[in-house]
């Protein structure tokens, strides 16, 4: 069993003028979490996923945009997006978020129990 934690990640990544940036801040089982800063205006052009994500408004205002659909995203605001959905993200202001990729946790051989007494 593995554990890790990050005190504060949003301090991963600083607002640079004009530009977006990005930190891969771990990397697990079953997902891996980017944490991005966005000077006003920039933004990921539309793009998909090839697993789920969850996204996480740190600091700021983000538009997130799929499907035709935009929702506001400001600090403590979560949404979802099935896989290999097309999607953007727009900074309306210096923005943060955490970006958590989630993908399906390798599928392990059950375990065979062998009732006591019994030989092969």
């Amino acid at each position: 069993m593995g554990i890790t934690a990050i005190e504060n990640i949003d301090a991963l990544v600083v607002v640079e003028p004009g530009t977006r940036t990005s930190q891969v801040a771990l990397s697990g089982d079953g997902v891996r979490v980017v944490v991005f800063a966005f000077d006003a205006g920039a933004e990921l052009t539309e793009h998909t996923a090839p697993g789920p994500i969850v996204v996480q408004a740190l600091e700021g205002h983000l538009t997130f945009t799929a499907e035709g659909i935009t929702k506001h995203l400001r600090p403590g605001g979560i949404l979802h997006l099935d896989a290999r959905i097309p999607h953007s993200v727009r900074a309306v202001e210096p923005s943060k978020m955490i970006l958590m990729l989630l993908r399906k946790a390798p599928e392990r051989a059950p375990e065979i129990t062998v009732p006591a007494g019994i030989t092969g």
